[in-house]
Protein backbone atom coordinates (compact mmCIF):
# COMPACT_ATOMS: atom_id res chain seq x y z
CA UNK A 1 0.00 0.00 0.00
CA UNK A 2 1.29 3.75 -0.85
CA UNK A 3 1.93 5.98 2.09
CA UNK A 4 -0.57 8.55 2.91
CA UNK A 5 0.04 11.97 1.45
CA UNK A 6 -0.11 14.36 4.31
CA UNK A 7 -1.63 17.27 1.81
CA UNK A 8 -3.94 15.37 0.29
CA UNK A 9 -6.51 17.28 1.67
CA UNK A 10 -4.75 20.77 0.38
CA UNK A 11 -4.83 19.04 -3.07
CA UNK A 12 -8.40 18.02 -3.00
CA UNK A 13 -8.95 21.85 -2.88
CA UNK A 14 -6.89 22.17 -6.40
CA UNK A 15 -9.01 19.25 -7.30
CA UNK A 16 -12.65 20.59 -6.61
CA UNK A 17 -11.84 23.95 -7.79
CA UNK A 18 -11.07 22.26 -11.27
CA UNK A 19 -14.29 20.87 -11.17
CA UNK A 20 -16.09 24.02 -9.75
CA UNK A 21 -14.43 25.17 -13.11
CA UNK A 22 -15.40 22.69 -15.74
CA UNK A 23 -18.57 23.15 -14.70
CA UNK A 24 -19.04 26.90 -13.90
CA UNK A 25 -17.61 27.27 -17.40
CA UNK A 26 -21.15 25.74 -18.60
CA UNK A 27 -23.26 27.74 -16.58
CA UNK A 28 -21.70 31.17 -16.72
CA UNK A 29 -22.10 31.93 -20.38
CA UNK A 30 -25.81 31.53 -20.92
CA UNK A 31 -26.77 34.84 -18.59
CA UNK A 32 -23.86 36.52 -21.31
CA UNK A 33 -25.23 35.32 -24.85
CA UNK A 34 -27.49 38.19 -25.71
CA UNK A 35 -24.49 40.94 -25.33
CA UNK A 36 -22.58 38.03 -26.76
CA UNK A 37 -25.07 38.09 -29.52
CA UNK A 38 -25.37 41.81 -30.18
CA UNK A 39 -21.57 42.39 -30.29
CA UNK A 40 -20.47 39.50 -32.26
CA UNK A 41 -23.43 39.00 -34.85
CA UNK A 42 -24.26 35.33 -33.97
CA UNK A 43 -28.06 34.75 -35.43
CA UNK A 44 -30.89 33.58 -32.93
CA UNK A 45 -30.13 30.10 -34.31
CA UNK A 46 -26.16 30.40 -34.36
CA UNK A 47 -25.72 31.93 -31.00
CA UNK A 48 -25.85 28.08 -29.57
CA UNK A 49 -22.73 27.09 -30.84
CA UNK A 50 -20.88 29.46 -27.89
CA UNK A 51 -22.67 26.74 -25.59
CA UNK A 52 -22.14 23.48 -28.18
CA UNK A 53 -18.50 23.94 -29.32
CA UNK A 54 -17.83 23.62 -25.57
CA UNK A 55 -19.87 20.20 -25.19
CA UNK A 56 -18.83 18.42 -28.17
CA UNK A 57 -15.08 18.94 -27.65
CA UNK A 58 -15.92 18.43 -24.06
CA UNK A 59 -18.20 15.45 -24.38
CA UNK A 60 -16.34 13.71 -27.43
CA UNK A 61 -12.90 13.61 -26.03
CA UNK A 62 -13.58 12.71 -22.60
CA UNK A 63 -12.70 9.12 -23.00
CA UNK A 64 -9.34 10.02 -25.02
CA UNK A 65 -8.88 12.40 -22.23
CA UNK A 66 -9.32 9.25 -19.35
CA UNK A 67 -6.95 7.37 -21.49
CA UNK A 68 -4.27 9.87 -21.85
CA UNK A 69 -4.64 10.58 -17.85
CA UNK A 70 -3.06 6.54 -18.14
CA UNK A 71 -0.40 6.60 -20.17
CA UNK A 72 1.37 10.36 -19.25
CA UNK A 73 0.20 10.17 -16.17
CA UNK A 74 -2.36 12.31 -14.01
CA UNK A 75 -0.80 15.57 -13.22
CA UNK A 76 0.62 15.63 -16.31
CA UNK A 77 -2.66 16.02 -18.43
CA UNK A 78 -4.12 17.58 -15.70
CA UNK A 79 -1.52 20.50 -15.57
CA UNK A 80 -1.97 20.23 -19.87
CA UNK A 81 -5.39 21.04 -19.76
CA UNK A 82 -5.05 24.13 -17.76
CA UNK A 83 -2.91 25.70 -20.11
CA UNK A 84 -5.00 24.34 -22.71
CA UNK A 85 -8.25 26.04 -20.39
CA UNK A 86 -6.40 29.23 -20.50
CA UNK A 87 -5.40 29.94 -23.98
CA UNK A 88 -9.66 28.99 -24.70
CA UNK A 89 -10.18 31.54 -22.09
CA UNK A 90 -7.84 34.01 -24.40
CA UNK A 91 -9.00 33.77 -27.53
CA UNK A 92 -12.67 33.89 -26.54
CA UNK A 93 -12.28 36.77 -24.34
CA UNK A 94 -10.49 38.63 -27.17
CA UNK A 95 -12.40 37.34 -30.21
CA UNK A 96 -14.11 39.92 -32.51
CA UNK A 97 -16.08 37.72 -34.57
CA UNK A 98 -18.22 34.72 -34.10
CA UNK A 99 -16.16 32.18 -35.63
CA UNK A 100 -13.12 33.43 -33.39
CA UNK A 101 -15.51 33.04 -30.59
CA UNK A 102 -16.64 29.80 -31.23
CA UNK A 103 -13.30 28.44 -31.69
CA UNK A 104 -11.97 29.69 -28.31
CA UNK A 105 -15.01 27.95 -26.87
CA UNK A 106 -14.13 24.69 -28.24
CA UNK A 107 -10.44 24.99 -27.22
CA UNK A 108 -11.97 25.45 -23.58
CA UNK A 109 -13.71 22.43 -24.25
CA UNK A 110 -10.43 20.20 -24.94
CA UNK A 111 -9.09 21.83 -21.84
CA UNK A 112 -12.17 20.41 -19.86
CA UNK A 113 -11.81 17.04 -21.25
CA UNK A 114 -8.37 16.83 -20.00
CA UNK A 115 -8.83 18.27 -16.66
CA UNK A 116 -12.02 16.15 -15.60
CA UNK A 117 -10.90 12.75 -15.95
CA UNK A 118 -7.46 13.42 -14.63
CA UNK A 119 -8.92 14.81 -11.62
CA UNK A 120 -11.04 11.74 -11.04
CA UNK A 121 -7.70 9.52 -11.13
CA UNK A 122 -5.62 11.56 -9.09
CA UNK A 123 -8.49 11.90 -6.67
CA UNK A 124 -8.65 8.03 -6.01
CA UNK A 125 -5.26 7.80 -5.79
CA UNK A 126 -5.11 10.18 -2.70
CA UNK A 127 -8.25 8.37 -1.25
CA UNK A 128 -8.63 5.01 -1.76
CA UNK A 129 -6.18 3.95 1.07
CA UNK A 130 -9.45 4.48 3.57
CA UNK A 131 -13.34 3.78 2.44
CA UNK A 132 -14.37 6.67 4.88
CA UNK A 133 -12.14 9.37 3.43
CA UNK A 134 -12.81 8.26 0.30
CA UNK A 135 -16.25 8.43 0.75
CA UNK A 136 -16.08 12.23 2.41
CA UNK A 137 -13.59 13.60 -0.57
CA UNK A 138 -15.93 11.89 -2.87
CA UNK A 139 -18.91 14.34 -1.23
CA UNK A 140 -17.09 16.97 -1.28
CA UNK A 141 -15.76 17.00 -4.75
CA UNK A 142 -19.45 16.19 -6.13
CA UNK A 143 -20.34 19.15 -4.22
CA UNK A 144 -18.15 21.80 -6.25
CA UNK A 145 -20.21 20.92 -9.10
CA UNK A 146 -23.52 22.50 -8.19
CA UNK A 147 -21.54 24.84 -6.43
CA UNK A 148 -20.29 26.16 -9.55
CA UNK A 149 -23.43 25.96 -11.26
CA UNK A 150 -24.67 28.28 -9.02
CA UNK A 151 -21.98 30.66 -8.87
CA UNK A 152 -21.65 30.60 -12.87
CA UNK A 153 -25.18 32.19 -12.90
CA UNK A 154 -24.32 34.75 -10.26
CA UNK A 155 -20.69 35.91 -11.82
CA UNK A 156 -22.29 35.89 -15.04
CA UNK A 157 -25.04 38.31 -14.39
CA UNK A 158 -22.04 40.50 -12.27
CA UNK A 159 -19.10 40.54 -14.98
CA UNK A 160 -22.28 41.22 -18.22
CA UNK A 161 -24.04 43.95 -16.30
CA UNK A 162 -21.13 46.02 -14.77
CA UNK A 163 -18.11 45.18 -16.66
CA UNK A 164 -18.25 43.47 -20.06
CA UNK A 165 -19.03 39.61 -21.26
CA UNK A 166 -15.13 38.80 -22.03
CA UNK A 167 -14.80 39.37 -18.57
CA UNK A 168 -17.21 35.16 -17.90
CA UNK A 169 -13.46 34.09 -19.96
CA UNK A 170 -10.74 36.08 -18.22
CA UNK A 171 -12.06 34.60 -14.51
CA UNK A 172 -10.70 31.70 -16.42
CA UNK A 173 -7.15 33.09 -17.00
CA UNK A 174 -6.58 33.92 -13.47
CA UNK A 175 -7.97 31.03 -11.86
CA UNK A 176 -6.53 28.87 -14.17
CA UNK A 177 -3.01 30.43 -13.87
CA UNK A 178 -3.27 30.00 -9.85
CA UNK A 179 -4.41 26.58 -9.97
CA UNK A 180 -1.41 25.66 -12.12
CA UNK A 181 0.25 27.05 -9.35
CA UNK A 182 -1.08 25.12 -7.02
CA UNK A 183 -0.28 21.36 -8.93
CA UNK A 184 2.40 21.26 -7.00
CA UNK A 185 0.21 19.57 -4.41
CA UNK A 186 -0.72 17.08 -6.15
CA UNK A 187 1.03 13.49 -6.40
CA UNK A 188 3.31 12.72 -9.51
CA UNK A 189 1.78 9.98 -11.09
CA UNK A 190 3.80 8.04 -13.46
CA UNK A 191 2.25 6.99 -17.06
CA UNK A 192 2.47 3.31 -18.33
CA UNK A 193 3.08 2.18 -22.03
CA UNK A 194 0.23 1.62 -24.33
CA UNK A 195 -1.27 3.29 -27.45
CA UNK A 196 -3.75 6.01 -27.69
CA UNK A 197 -7.18 5.82 -30.34
CA UNK A 198 -6.71 9.00 -32.10
CA UNK A 199 -8.92 7.48 -34.74
CA UNK A 200 -11.67 6.51 -32.59
CA UNK A 201 -11.49 9.89 -30.98
CA UNK A 202 -11.30 11.98 -34.26
CA UNK A 203 -14.80 9.60 -35.93
CA UNK A 204 -16.36 10.05 -32.34
CA UNK A 205 -15.99 13.89 -31.99
CA UNK A 206 -16.35 14.34 -36.12
CA UNK A 207 -19.60 12.34 -36.15
CA UNK A 208 -21.29 14.34 -32.80
CA UNK A 209 -19.94 17.67 -34.44
CA UNK A 210 -21.51 16.96 -37.86
CA UNK A 211 -24.42 15.57 -36.46
CA UNK A 212 -25.10 18.98 -34.24
CA UNK A 213 -24.27 21.05 -37.26
CA UNK A 214 -26.67 19.47 -39.37
CA UNK A 215 -29.47 19.56 -37.02
CA UNK A 216 -28.60 23.49 -36.43
CA UNK A 217 -28.39 24.19 -40.41
CA UNK A 218 -31.66 22.00 -40.88
CA UNK A 219 -34.35 24.91 -40.08
CA UNK A 220 -32.45 27.24 -43.04
CA UNK A 221 -31.93 24.36 -45.78
CA UNK A 222 -34.52 21.86 -45.30
CA UNK A 223 -35.22 18.51 -43.46
CA UNK A 224 -35.14 16.53 -46.76
CA UNK A 225 -32.64 19.24 -48.59
CA UNK A 226 -29.56 17.40 -49.91
CA UNK A 227 -27.10 18.91 -47.74
CA UNK A 228 -28.96 17.99 -44.40
CA UNK A 229 -29.52 14.78 -45.69
CA UNK A 230 -25.60 14.04 -46.47
CA UNK A 231 -24.52 15.96 -43.65
CA UNK A 232 -26.85 13.36 -41.32
CA UNK A 233 -25.52 10.33 -43.25
CA UNK A 234 -22.35 11.28 -42.33
CA UNK A 235 -22.40 11.45 -39.18
CA UNK A 236 -24.13 8.12 -38.66
CA UNK A 237 -21.14 6.83 -41.01
CA UNK A 238 -18.52 8.26 -38.42
CA UNK A 239 -20.45 7.07 -35.53
CA UNK A 240 -20.45 3.77 -36.93
CA UNK A 241 -16.97 3.70 -37.96
CA UNK A 242 -16.01 4.69 -34.08
CA UNK A 243 -17.78 1.82 -33.14
CA UNK A 244 -16.05 -0.61 -35.64
CA UNK A 245 -12.79 1.01 -34.87
CA UNK A 246 -13.53 0.46 -30.80
CA UNK A 247 -14.06 -3.54 -31.77
CA UNK A 248 -10.62 -3.89 -34.21
CA UNK A 249 -8.06 -2.08 -32.03
CA UNK A 250 -6.09 -3.39 -28.79
CA UNK A 251 -6.51 -0.84 -26.95
CA UNK A 252 -9.77 0.85 -27.48
CA UNK A 253 -11.06 4.10 -26.06
CA UNK A 254 -13.90 1.99 -24.96
CA UNK A 255 -14.13 -1.61 -25.00
CA UNK A 256 -17.40 -2.53 -26.05
CA UNK A 257 -17.29 -5.49 -23.16
CA UNK A 258 -18.13 -2.99 -20.62
CA UNK A 259 -21.80 -2.48 -21.88
CA UNK A 260 -22.53 -5.94 -20.62
CA UNK A 261 -22.29 -4.33 -16.97
CA UNK A 262 -25.51 -4.05 -15.06
CA UNK A 263 -27.63 -0.56 -15.51
CA UNK A 264 -24.70 0.78 -17.68
CA UNK A 265 -26.86 1.07 -20.77
CA UNK A 266 -30.31 2.21 -18.90
CA UNK A 267 -28.37 4.46 -16.38
CA UNK A 268 -26.41 6.55 -20.14
CA UNK A 269 -29.85 6.38 -21.80
CA UNK A 270 -30.95 8.18 -19.01
CA UNK A 271 -28.08 10.25 -18.59
CA UNK A 272 -28.69 11.41 -22.36
CA UNK A 273 -32.48 12.18 -22.27
CA UNK A 274 -31.40 14.19 -19.04
CA UNK A 275 -28.84 16.17 -20.45
CA UNK A 276 -31.43 16.99 -23.62
CA UNK A 277 -33.96 18.22 -21.73
CA UNK A 278 -32.18 20.06 -18.90
CA UNK A 279 -29.51 21.95 -20.94
CA UNK A 280 -31.98 23.32 -23.23
CA UNK A 281 -34.38 24.13 -20.87
CA UNK A 282 -31.71 26.56 -19.11
CA UNK A 283 -30.54 27.93 -22.31
CA UNK A 284 -34.08 28.76 -23.26
CA UNK A 285 -34.98 30.02 -19.97
CA UNK A 286 -31.75 32.60 -20.37
CA UNK A 287 -33.38 34.03 -23.44
CA UNK A 288 -37.11 34.36 -22.54
CA UNK A 289 -35.77 36.43 -19.12
CA UNK A 290 -33.68 38.80 -20.98
CA UNK A 291 -35.32 38.91 -24.31
CA UNK A 292 -39.25 38.94 -23.76
CA UNK A 293 -39.03 39.87 -20.34
CA UNK A 294 -36.37 41.93 -20.59
CA UNK A 295 -34.40 41.11 -17.66
CA UNK A 296 -30.78 42.29 -17.79
CA UNK A 297 -27.97 40.47 -17.27
CA UNK A 298 -27.73 40.18 -13.76
CA UNK A 299 -31.54 40.29 -12.88
CA UNK A 300 -31.61 37.05 -15.43
CA UNK A 301 -28.68 35.44 -13.34
CA UNK A 302 -30.53 36.27 -9.90
CA UNK A 303 -33.78 35.43 -11.06
CA UNK A 304 -32.06 31.88 -11.28
CA UNK A 305 -30.47 31.38 -8.39
CA UNK A 306 -33.27 30.24 -6.61
CA UNK A 307 -33.15 27.04 -9.08
CA UNK A 308 -29.85 26.45 -8.75
CA UNK A 309 -29.91 26.87 -5.08
CA UNK A 310 -32.18 23.92 -4.83
CA UNK A 311 -30.05 21.93 -6.84
CA UNK A 312 -27.35 22.40 -4.75
CA UNK A 313 -29.05 22.06 -1.52
CA UNK A 314 -30.64 18.72 -2.68
CA UNK A 315 -27.42 17.54 -4.69
CA UNK A 316 -25.17 17.90 -1.61
CA UNK A 317 -28.23 17.11 1.46
CA UNK A 318 -30.92 15.28 -0.07
CA UNK A 319 -30.48 12.98 -3.26
CA UNK A 320 -27.60 10.72 -1.45
CA UNK A 321 -29.89 9.65 1.12
CA UNK A 322 -33.07 8.91 -0.76
CA UNK A 323 -30.59 6.83 -2.85
CA UNK A 324 -30.03 4.83 0.66
CA UNK A 325 -33.39 4.50 1.36
CA UNK A 326 -34.82 3.98 -2.32
CA UNK A 327 -32.33 2.38 -4.54
CA UNK A 328 -31.64 4.36 -8.23
CA UNK A 329 -34.27 3.18 -10.53
CA UNK A 330 -37.24 5.12 -8.69
CA UNK A 331 -35.38 8.44 -8.28
CA UNK A 332 -34.12 8.69 -11.91
CA UNK A 333 -37.31 7.93 -13.04
CA UNK A 334 -39.26 9.90 -10.64
CA UNK A 335 -37.04 12.69 -11.10
CA UNK A 336 -37.21 12.90 -15.06
CA UNK A 337 -41.06 12.66 -14.79
CA UNK A 338 -40.54 15.45 -12.16
CA UNK A 339 -38.74 17.63 -14.86
CA UNK A 340 -40.82 16.68 -17.07
CA UNK A 341 -43.41 18.45 -15.53
CA UNK A 342 -41.99 21.38 -14.59
CA UNK A 343 -40.52 21.51 -18.34
CA UNK A 344 -44.63 21.49 -19.47
CA UNK A 345 -45.24 24.15 -16.90
CA UNK A 346 -42.17 26.38 -18.51
CA UNK A 347 -44.07 26.07 -21.92
CA UNK A 348 -47.09 28.10 -20.63
CA UNK A 349 -44.67 31.29 -20.23
CA UNK A 350 -46.63 34.52 -21.58
CA UNK A 351 -45.30 37.28 -23.73
CA UNK A 352 -46.56 39.60 -20.65
CA UNK A 353 -45.52 37.36 -17.99
CA UNK A 354 -43.81 37.81 -14.74
CA UNK A 355 -41.21 35.97 -12.88
CA UNK A 356 -42.75 35.27 -10.04
CA UNK A 357 -45.90 33.58 -12.16
CA UNK A 358 -44.17 32.03 -15.39
CA UNK A 359 -40.85 31.66 -13.97
CA UNK A 360 -39.82 30.63 -10.47
CA UNK A 361 -42.53 27.83 -9.52
CA UNK A 362 -41.97 25.83 -12.17
CA UNK A 363 -38.24 26.33 -12.59
CA UNK A 364 -38.16 24.73 -8.87
CA UNK A 365 -39.86 21.64 -10.39
CA UNK A 366 -37.71 21.26 -12.56
CA UNK A 367 -34.85 21.77 -10.79
CA UNK A 368 -36.31 19.41 -8.70
CA UNK A 369 -36.70 16.93 -10.86
CA UNK A 370 -32.86 17.20 -12.11
CA UNK A 371 -31.71 17.04 -8.67
CA UNK A 372 -33.46 13.43 -8.11
CA UNK A 373 -32.06 11.95 -11.46
CA UNK A 374 -28.46 13.32 -12.15
CA UNK A 375 -26.14 11.63 -9.21
CA UNK A 376 -28.20 8.42 -8.99
CA UNK A 377 -27.79 7.66 -12.84
CA UNK A 378 -24.02 8.69 -12.30
CA UNK A 379 -23.72 6.00 -9.44
CA UNK A 380 -26.20 3.54 -11.21
CA UNK A 381 -24.17 3.77 -14.16
CA UNK A 382 -20.81 3.30 -12.25
CA UNK A 383 -21.85 0.89 -9.74
CA UNK A 384 -21.91 -2.12 -11.13
CA UNK A 385 -18.66 -2.22 -13.17
CA UNK A 386 -15.64 -4.10 -12.46
CA UNK A 387 -13.02 -1.60 -10.06
CA UNK A 388 -10.91 -1.75 -12.50
CA UNK A 389 -13.49 -0.35 -15.25
CA UNK A 390 -15.12 2.55 -12.60
CA UNK A 391 -13.30 4.95 -14.69
CA UNK A 392 -14.26 4.18 -17.86
CA UNK A 393 -17.56 3.66 -16.83
CA UNK A 394 -17.94 7.28 -15.40
CA UNK A 395 -16.29 8.65 -18.60
CA UNK A 396 -18.90 7.20 -20.44
CA UNK A 397 -21.61 8.36 -18.53
CA UNK A 398 -20.16 11.96 -18.34
CA UNK A 399 -20.26 11.64 -22.04
CA UNK A 400 -23.54 10.44 -23.16
CA UNK A 401 -24.73 13.31 -20.98
CA UNK A 402 -22.57 16.08 -22.40
CA UNK A 403 -23.52 14.34 -26.20
CA UNK A 404 -27.30 14.62 -25.36
CA UNK A 405 -26.80 17.96 -24.15
CA UNK A 406 -25.42 19.10 -27.57
CA UNK A 407 -27.80 16.99 -29.43
CA UNK A 408 -31.07 18.00 -27.58
CA UNK A 409 -30.02 21.77 -27.62
CA UNK A 410 -29.35 21.56 -31.11
CA UNK A 411 -32.97 19.61 -31.92
CA UNK A 412 -34.82 22.09 -30.05
CA UNK A 413 -33.19 25.12 -31.12
CA UNK A 414 -34.57 24.07 -34.26
CA UNK A 415 -37.89 23.49 -32.87
CA UNK A 416 -37.92 26.91 -31.35
CA UNK A 417 -36.64 28.28 -35.17
CA UNK A 418 -39.54 26.99 -36.84
CA UNK A 419 -41.91 28.57 -34.30
CA UNK A 420 -40.75 32.16 -34.45
CA UNK A 421 -38.02 31.94 -31.86
CA UNK A 422 -35.88 33.78 -34.80
CA UNK A 423 -37.55 36.75 -34.73
CA UNK A 424 -35.90 38.81 -32.56
CA UNK A 425 -38.53 42.03 -30.56
CA UNK A 426 -41.25 40.18 -31.83
CA UNK A 427 -42.53 39.06 -28.32
CA UNK A 428 -45.60 36.92 -29.04
CA UNK A 429 -42.93 34.72 -31.63
CA UNK A 430 -40.50 34.42 -29.18
CA UNK A 431 -42.44 33.44 -26.89
CA UNK A 432 -44.44 30.64 -28.78
CA UNK A 433 -40.65 29.75 -29.85
CA UNK A 434 -39.43 29.18 -26.58
CA UNK A 435 -42.49 27.64 -25.15
CA UNK A 436 -42.57 25.10 -27.84
CA UNK A 437 -38.62 23.95 -27.06
CA UNK A 438 -39.81 23.61 -23.41
CA UNK A 439 -43.03 21.26 -25.00
CA UNK A 440 -40.58 19.18 -26.00
CA UNK A 441 -37.93 19.29 -24.10
CA UNK A 442 -40.53 17.75 -21.40
CA UNK A 443 -41.21 15.33 -24.30
CA UNK A 444 -37.41 14.25 -23.79
CA UNK A 445 -37.67 13.52 -19.95
CA UNK A 446 -41.11 11.92 -19.94
CA UNK A 447 -39.14 9.42 -22.45
CA UNK A 448 -36.90 9.31 -20.23
CA UNK A 449 -38.52 8.58 -17.15
CA UNK A 450 -40.65 6.26 -18.49
CA UNK A 451 -38.46 4.21 -20.36
CA UNK A 452 -36.02 4.08 -17.16
CA UNK A 453 -38.59 2.69 -14.73
CA UNK A 454 -39.86 -0.09 -17.44
CA UNK A 455 -36.54 -1.31 -17.96
CA UNK A 456 -33.58 -0.66 -15.39
CA UNK A 457 -32.97 -3.00 -13.48
CA UNK A 458 -33.01 -3.18 -9.42
CA UNK A 459 -30.31 -2.63 -7.16
CA UNK A 460 -31.24 -6.36 -6.30
CA UNK A 461 -30.91 -7.78 -9.58
CA UNK A 462 -28.11 -5.72 -10.61
CA UNK A 463 -26.16 -7.71 -8.44
CA UNK A 464 -27.17 -10.84 -9.13
CA UNK A 465 -26.49 -9.89 -12.49
CA UNK A 466 -22.91 -8.43 -11.42
CA UNK A 467 -20.73 -11.57 -11.29
CA UNK A 468 -21.45 -12.50 -15.22
CA UNK A 469 -20.62 -8.91 -16.12
CA UNK A 470 -17.58 -9.14 -14.40
CA UNK A 471 -16.38 -12.15 -15.55
CA UNK A 472 -17.47 -11.00 -19.38
CA UNK A 473 -14.97 -7.97 -18.54
CA UNK A 474 -12.14 -10.63 -17.27
CA UNK A 475 -12.41 -12.45 -20.73
CA UNK A 476 -12.26 -9.13 -22.82
CA UNK A 477 -8.96 -8.23 -21.06
CA UNK A 478 -7.69 -11.80 -21.16
CA UNK A 479 -8.46 -12.08 -25.26
CA UNK A 480 -6.70 -8.26 -25.58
Amino acid sequence: MSAVNPRRWWALVVLAAAQFMVIMDTSIIGVALPEMQKDLGFSQGELQWVFNAYVIAFGGLLLLGGRLSDLLGARKVFSTGWVVLIAGSVVAAAAQTAWVEVVGRAVQGVGGALIAPSAMTLLMMLFAHDPKELGKAMALYGAAAPAGGTAGVFLGGVFTEWLSWPWVFIVYISIGVATLAATKLLPVVGGRRGSVDVLGAVAATAGLALAVFAIVRAPETGWTSTGTVLQLVGAAVLLALFLVIQKSVREPLMPLGIWRVPRLGSANLAMTLLGAAWIPMWYFLNLYLQQVLGYGAFASGAALLPMTGLLMIFMTAVTARLLARFGAKPLIGGGLLILAAGLLWLSAVEPTGTFAVDVLPASLVAALGMSLAYIPAMMAAMSGAPQEQAGLASGIVNTTYQVGSALGLAALTAVATSQGAGQLGNLPALTDGFGAAFVWAAAIAAVGGIVTLLTMRSEAAAMAKQPDATAAAQGDRAAA
